[in-house]
């Protein structure tokens, strides 16, 4: 579980992200999952955004993801939102 702190510096990294991902009408799909995974096993903290066709909120979407995946919602800004998972090799240094 993230912390306040933790959860703040993460939010200063996703500022310069693109999204790297597009959900779209389809949604979230077994597809959507692993490549989200090997996304997530690469960059750690990821940005997703959902398309106005899909008919989903991002907080829904996240909260979905996160659990599947076992990574941590960082923040959800209109249809984007941004989640983290540490790596096996991390790649971030997060404050604790």
């Amino acid at each position: 579980m993230l912390t306040g702190k933790q959860r703040s510096y993460l939010r200063s990294l996703t500022n310069t992200l693109e999204p790297v991902l597009i959900i779209g009408k389809n949604g979230v799909t077994e597809n959507v999952i692993k490549q989200l995974d090997d996304l997530l096993e690469a960059r750690e903290l990821i940005k997703i955004k959902l398309l106005d066709n899909s008919g989903l909120s991002a907080k829904e979407v996240a909260s979905e993801v996160c659990d599947i995946l076992k990574s941590q919602y960082v923040q959800s800004i209109g249809s984007k939102f941004t989640i983290y998972r540490e790596s096996k090799e991390p790649l971030i240094n997060i404050p604790k």
